[in-house]
């Protein structure tokens, strides 16, 4: 069935408009994931020669040792007790000086004669090793390196091995009297790796994943192991004997994140590092570009219904013939009136389109897009009116020109232009606020930070039903961007505004005061606080407790920068009698020209 004409159109423009929408999806995730891909092969590098410097650091310390003249006198003579306590000490002070985890010495046999931890109630004396790897290489000669869970403690531990010769004369006939080990913590890479989103883990040769930020992810495998490594596993007790269960055997939800990662060789014994890089993460930047393309659809479609309507009515107006003998010169002026204000009124669109396009390259303005985004159903509705107005109001100076009552016809012209007036003040507020900063340092004014912010979200804080008490007790002025301090306060006003939605009263206060060199701004709302387990990651990127769709997570973490940038700080707790508190901090500018003084 064929579509009649005039719905062809709009259908076309339907589809055409998802095909961008689509497009600019693929094209943004494509890109996202390169970048992110790009992004973690340099943090896997940071990473790698971290973990190599820890590794090589301490490679020739069992060699070394194995030359002292307490050692060699203790592997001839084991059962001299008192050369063996002193080489015990001697170990010891070396072990807490080196901070590594124990050194312990291993005759031919592999049994322990001395140890750092002699004292312990783990020690290692008398214990013995000669079934790990790293003894087994050592006693031919060759360095030893192994990682696995302690046999005594149960702790796990990189360990390395070197031979110990006769002396360092006889050292070309291979003569192998013991092992010299050391044993090092590589789990504070654990700690550092949790800071960071994506799954981080080190595997071994067989496929066992031994350190991680995923805890979970620990003693399995990226696969199934045969026969053989499990035997060799078996054989060296490697991880106490631990079943090692695949990673796709864990429960779903440990396991989502298990996937597309980059990978780099570590070590000397085959070992593999691999970071996972986060697949939402690419999907929420993709869904940004799309919802930032679908925005300037929109404006496109509306600019030119309008044009349309505008063309239909002048349509109209024409086809009567008598209204043309009458009024044909005025109606050539206004129509020429007309175009100009409808050019200007585009060419101002233009100039949005094209600011919107450039905030989306950086974080900040990504930011002020999201708000300007949230902020637009108010603006709307405050340009609506003045916009109807002078709708009725030209038609009706139209009727009074026609009759010849030019006194009403000016009356209505005037309210025209007063209309128009309001429509200005407002369009140039935001325009003021969705400018894009140039970071140029000046002198701020607190106070008139504070109301151009409160005008912007005035028609907001209407539309909830919520109140808003702005309390200046003292003047103060700091340096910065004057643009972005206003996109601090509008951020923090908005997230008190959703705040007290649900709440019985939606109260929502300002104050502003001074307090030991620091201008201070308390936003303090009367909604339900902050709950513990969301405080801990208030200011991370990405972190919201809102619905889809509500917001990105970048309001704060963007906030809390651009204060720091100002030398400032700005920290969040819950008000002893109820509601959030966020409080701003920012040096004065009197306590910086001091500072400069001194």
């Amino acid at each position: 069935m064929k579509l009649k004409k005039p719905l062809l159109l709009p259908v076309l423009a339907l589809i055409a408009a998802l095909a961008v929408l689509v497009t600019t999806y693929v094209m943004a995730a494509r890109k996202a994931s390169n970048d992110i891909s790009e992004a973690s092969e340099r943090q896997l590098q940071i990473i790698a020669l971290d973990l190599e410097s820890v590794l090589q650091k301490f490679e020739t310390l069992p060699f070394a040792l194995g030359f002292q003249s307490d050692v060699l006198q203790a592997l001839a003579h084991p059962d001299d007790r008192q050369n063996i306590q002193n080489l015990n000490q001697a170990l010891q002070l070396i072990q807490r000086q080196s901070k590594v985890v124990a050194i312990f010495m291993l005759d031919r046999s592999g049994m322990t004669l001395a140890s750092s931890n002699w004292d312990s109630s783990t020690s290692f004396v008398g214990r013995d090793f000669g079934f790990r790897p790293y003894f087994r290489e050592a006693i031919k000669g060759n360095p030893g390196r192994f990682y696995g869970i302690g046999n005594t403690t149960n702790i796990p531990g990189y360990f390395l091995a070197q031979p110990i010769y006769a002396s360092a004369a006889e050292h070309g006939d291979k003569t192998v009297l013991g092992v010299m080990a050391i044993k090092i913590d590589l789990t504070e890479f654990e700690h550092t790796w949790r800071s960071s989103e994506e799954p981080i883990t080190l595997v071994d040769s067989s496929g066992v994943v031994f350190l991680s930020n995923r805890p979970a992810w620990k003693y399995h495998s990226l696969y199934s192991l045969d026969g053989q490594v499990q035997q060799n596993l078996a054989g060296t007790h490697q991880y106490a004997d631990q079943a090692i269960t695949p990673v796709s055997s864990l429960p779903k939800p440990q396991r989502a994140e298990f996937g597309q990662h980059v990978t780099r060789n570590i070590g000397r014994l085959g070992w593999q590092l691999m970071l996972f890089p986060s697949q939402a993460r690419i999907a929420r930047i993709a869904l940004l570009w799309t919802m930032a393309a679908a925005l300037l659809l929109a404006i496109a479609a509306i600019s030119l219904w309008a044009v349309y309507q505008r063309r239909r009515r002048l349509e109209e107006r024409l086809t009567s013939a008598e209204y043309l003998d009458r009024t044909i010169a005025q109606r050539t002026q206004e129509l020429m009136v007309a175009n100009h204000t409808l050019e200007a009124k585009y060419a101002k669109l233009q100039e949005t389109e094209h600011l919107l396009r450039s905030t989306q390259n950086k974080l900040i303005q990504a930011g002020k897009l999201a708000m300007l985004g949230q902020m637009a159903a108010g603006i709307a509705h405050e340009l609506n009116q003045p916009l109807a107005a002078i709708r009725a109001f030209a038609d009706n100076a139209i009727t009074f020109l026609s009759r010849e009552q030019r006194d009403k016809a000016a009356e209505n012209l005037g309210h025209i232009s007063n209309a128009s007036a309001r429509m200005g003040k407002i369009v140039g507020q935001l325009n003021g606020f969705s400018r894009k900063s140039h970071e140029a340092v000046a002198v701020i004014d607190l106070s008139k930070s504070i109301e151009a912010a409160a005008l912007l979200l005035s028609n907001e804080f209407q539309t909830h039903g919520a109140s808003l008490r702005i309390d200046i007790r003292e003047e103060a002025q700091v340096v910065g961007d004057s643009v972005r301090t206003e996109q601090v306060l509008i951020n923090l006003l908005r997230n008190a505004l959703d705040a007290v939605d649900n709440a019985g009263q939606k109260n929502v206060s300002l104050e502003l005061e001074r307090d030991a060199g620091d201008a201070v701004i308390r936003i303090r709302d009367s909604g339900p606080g902050i709950p513990a387990q969301v405080a801990l990651h208030l200011f991370e990127p990405f972190f919201t407790t809102k619905p889809s769709g509500k917001g990105l997570g970048l309001g704060l973490a963007i906030s809390s920068s651009i204060v720091q940038a100002m030398n400032g700080r700005l920290t969040a707790n819950n008000h002893s009698e109820g509601g959030a508190e966020f409080v701003l901090r920012i040096p004065l500018l009197e306590t910086l020209d001091k500072t400069m003084e001194a």
